[in-house]
């Protein structure tokens, strides 16, 4: 029997559900078609892939290194048809890409904004999602980029060091009390303990944002008094805006937003290295590359400082 593709995705299917019922759900074949696929490739290679004799279906040793394999060539086959479909002069062309948060607040807008001037014939998956989902996606195959920080990353992820971020105490313009505690040293930076009288309305814990913002509460022993909490920035920058409360956020953010106004901290908080992310190994298509130049691009344009 000769091997088609059909078979490694059938397998993989079943793999996945842990059930021949799920699977062919999920392929859109009948039951008795993707059994009699399966007892196909498994004659083929001489060995039996699947435990079928509990409740739920499952790899046996030889499956699952056949499996292995399996995920591994038809991830390269997708990335030589995206390979063979890549346009040189970017005529057309895909470009998956992620970022975290954040930055969809900011820079998401601005680099798409400037991708799709130059190269209105790239179309663009964009995907908000955490950094270990990133770097994850990326190893799978199931991203060509991903903005995220600098530090550790999972084996197989290659950075690039893009811009230096930084965060300050953010309120809304003309809220008085806040402007009185910011200039009370003559207009230097406010003092970290000062931080424990403020009422304030954060970022939730899912955001990385906020872990580095908690680190820095702790390192300077101070508790502020936390009144809300927003899984989004939107919301975040109305609420301070119309409320009293403080924030803390990229100093980029505010730059956008002219009814907030950055309050620099003293100790700052520590600074970021923002890095574009992508698989060691992937192959950088026409549309990777451009994507890669409009972001040195906009980095210029906006001054952000270099990491």
């Amino acid at each position: 029997m000769a091997l088609e593709l059909r078979h490694l995705r059938y397998l993989l299917a079943v793999a996945e559900h842990g059930s021949f019922t799920r699977a062919a759900e999920d392929l859109r074949i009948s039951q008795p078609t993707l059994s009699q696929q399966i007892k196909q490739l498994e004659r083929g290679v001489g060995v039996q892939l699947l435990d079928r004799t509990g409740r739920a279906v499952r790899l046996t040793d030889a499956g699952e290194a056949y499996v292995h394999y399996a995920r591994r060539a038809l991830r390269d086959l997708a990335a030589a048809e995206r390979a063979v479909a890549d346009v040189q002069d970017l005529s057309r062309g895909s470009l998956r890409l992620a970022v975290t948060p954040t930055f969809t607040a900011y820079l998401i807008g601005p680099l798409i904004a400037e991708l799709h001037t130059r190269h209105p014939g790239i179309a663009l998956d964009v995907r908000e999602m955490t950094q270990d989902h990133i770097e994850s996606a990326l190893l799978a195959d199931g991203l060509d980029l991903g903005i995220a920080f600098d530090g550790p990353h999972l084996p197989g992820i290659a950075a690039t060091a893009l811009f230096t971020e930084t965060l300050s105490l953010v309120i809304g313009a003309g809220r008085s009390e806040a402007d009185a505690d910011a200039d009370a040293d003559g207009g230097r930076p406010l003092p970290a303990g000062a931080l424990a009288e403020r009422h304030l309305a954060l970022l939730s814990g899912d955001f990385a944002t906020r872990g580095h913002i908690d680190a820095y509460f702790a390192q300077e022993r101070v508790s502020p008094r936390i009144m809300v909490e927003a899984n989004s920035i939107q919301a975040l920058t109305e609420i301070v805006r119309r409320t009293g409360l403080a924030t803390v956020l990229p100093d980029a953010i505010t730059h956008d937003h002219p009814h907030l106004r950055p309050v620099p901290l003293e100790p700052p908080l520590p600074q970021r290295t923002v890095a574009l992310l992508r698989r060691e190994s992937a192959y950088r298509s026409a549309a990777s590359r451009a994507f890669t130049d409009v972001v040195q691009q906009v980095l210029r344009t906006r001054g952000y400082t270099p990491a």
